[in-house]
């Protein structure tokens, strides 16, 4: 018998009060057909009401699709997260404290499906340590009315972890291409693998029902059994979406070249302006080393593979992120988390088992909330809440990582010209401040593991250097009282061997860029195709 529903009868199927679990990365792999429904059902009729809603990813468009569709005082009682804020509905549920919530680390969240699938008493990992996730801390709670302690410390061989419990959840929610008329689900056109395999088999387990959402229904046994990535075992119903409602990613409707089917060719890489962006990314690109694996944040990170580009040197880096692309060109904001001609794409809770081994040679993520102590907040700002994604298993797990970031915000206004860098009107909001909001990002972490930390603005370069930020170098053309010390809320150590930037990052043609990288490789005895 056919397992294809419509869409409100799967809907209705949710019982008040269940643990909802749902696949998705901006909208790839997001069950948006389903959201409708549920929010149209909820709005009809009150119903389902308390339910417990748990994603990996930011899930959303930034405006009214995804997890927006179950931001409603009644429908959620409790939120459990990676990012809020691609879901404005959710994040405002949340800010307002009209649901529980907390937000636990992206990565944690995709192996704990892993764990509830196999009956195994939860996630056993360092991730978080230090952070608001620690129940030392914060606890991951994100509202006044979150209360109960989710996440504990625990010992194992003298060593202290963080312990992730697992609990059953009720109902899935997946999405791929085609099921045919058993449940077998493809993810052809997908352009990310997600973990909608692992969420079904714990729901499955669970007691659960799994619902999956594809394009097209398939005759039973005329799909390929390597193209499967979910077995019909595991799925109960099938609804089918409308075209309007199966976006690939957050921007895009279908681009074969996320989903691996076709290489598209990649135009000559247009020079950045000269700006104190590309600054800022340029001193970040001198991290790299050869062969480097690297993971790069949303923003001004990005730009390091653009000025990796310009500089000839793109053969030195596989780029990844953290959704499953490894190699290719990463897309940029609104398609984030795809790559055009990717290498491989590998399933999400894989990639976090990677990168939290300590996979990732070099990270360059965004510079927000900074303080004395090297602490960085990326995930919550007054009532604000954004969420720390994948953030803190990426920095918390990289071999060497990179801060980028301007040095002030709002109305910065700055001239980058003749090697030299001239301040014309300062930004109104201070970023590096007395003590961060939020840890995100734990300094003192960072130093009892001796990892390797690098805060970088376009006039200042600082280190975590015995648990503190440490000056090591300065702008060509910056006054280290007025441009520095006076914008900061705390007077950082400064070394004594501060030097002056390389002027010639403050120039139009660079060009010192693969010299850099064979003089690294050279320091670590790394073989240099450059």
């Amino acid at each position: 018998m056919s397992k294809v529903i419509s869409a409100a009868k799967a809907a209705e199927l949710i019982q008040d009060g269940s643990t909802v679990a749902a696949s998705g990365f901006g909208l790839s792999c997001w069950a948006e057909e389903m959201g409708i429904a549920i929010e149209d059902r909820f709005l009809q009729t009150g119903h389902p009401r308390n339910l417990t809603v748990m994603h990996a990813s930011a899930v959303g468009n930034r405006r009214d699709k995804g997890m927006s569709h179950l931001g409603y005082e009644g429908l959620i009682k409790r939120w459990i997260g990676g990012i809020a804020i691609a879901s404005p509905g959710m994040a405002k549920l949340i800010e307002e404290d009209k649901c529980e919530a907390y937000n636990l680390p992206q990565g944690v969240i995709t192996q704990l499906y892993r764990e509830i699938a196999a009956k195994r008493p939860g996630v056993i990992t360092k991730v978080g340590m230090g952070t608001f996730v620690d129940p030392r801390v914060e606890g991951a709670k994100m509202s006044p009315s979150t209360k109960e302690d989710i996440v504990k410390v625990v010992e194992l061989d003298g060593e202290e972890w963080l312990f992730y419990k697992s609990f059953p959840i009720n109902v899935g929610l997946i999405r791929g291409t085609v099921a045919d008329e058993n449940g077998n689900l493809t993810l052809e056109k997908e352009g990310l693998h997600m973990e909608v395999l692992p969420i079904a088999q714990a729901v499955r387990n669970s007691g659960g029902i799994v619902i999956a959402e594809v394009e097209t229904v398939a005759k039973a046994g005329t799909l390929n059994p390597k193209d499967i990535k979910v077995p019909g075992i595991l799925v109960d119903y099938i609804v089918v979406s409308q075209p309007e409602n199966h976006f690939q990613t957050e921007n895009t409707k279908y681009n074969p070249a996320f989903s691996g089917h076709v290489k598209v060719p990649l135009e000559s890489v247009p020079a950045l302006e000269l700006d104190e962006r590309k600054v800022i990314a340029r001193r970040s690109a001198a991290e790299l080393v050869p062969n480097t694996i690297l993971n790069l944040g949303v923003g001004i990170p990005v730009n390091v593979s653009t000025v990796s580009a310009e500089e000839g040197v793109s053969d030195q880096l596989i780029l990844t992120t953290e959704a499953g692309s490894v190699g290719g060109v990463p897309a940029g904001l609104k398609d984030f988390g795809h790559a055009y001609n990717s290498d491989a794409i590998v399933d999400h809770h894989a990639q976090f088992d990677f990168y939290d081994g300590g996979g990732i040679d070099l990270s360059v993520l965004g510079l927000a909330q900074t303080d004395e102590f090297g602490n960085v907040n990326v995930s919550k700002f007054g009532t604000r809440v954004a969420g720390c994604g994948g953030f803190i298993n990426i920095s918390q797990a990289a071999k060497k990582l990179v801060f980028a970031g301007t040095f002030t915000a709002g109305g910065l206004q700055l001239k980058v010209a003749d090697g030299k860098l001239e301040i014309i009107q300062e930004g109104k909001a201070k970023k590096f401040i007395k003590q961060v909001q939020q840890i995100t990002f734990s300094g003192k972490y960072a130093t009892e593991t001796n990892q390797k930390v690098i805060y970088v603005t376009e006039r200042a370069v600082f280190e975590l250097i015995d648990g503190k930020l440490t000056l090591t170098e300065i702008a060509p053309g910056v006054d280290l009282q007025t441009h520095i010390l006076d914008q900061m809320e705390f007077t950082p150590v400064i070394s004594p061997d501060l030097k002056e930037m390389d002027a010639d990052m403050f120039q139009e043609n660079w060009g010192k860029l693969k010299d850099i990288i064979r003089e690294n490789g050279v320091q670590k005895q790394e073989p240099v195709l450059v």
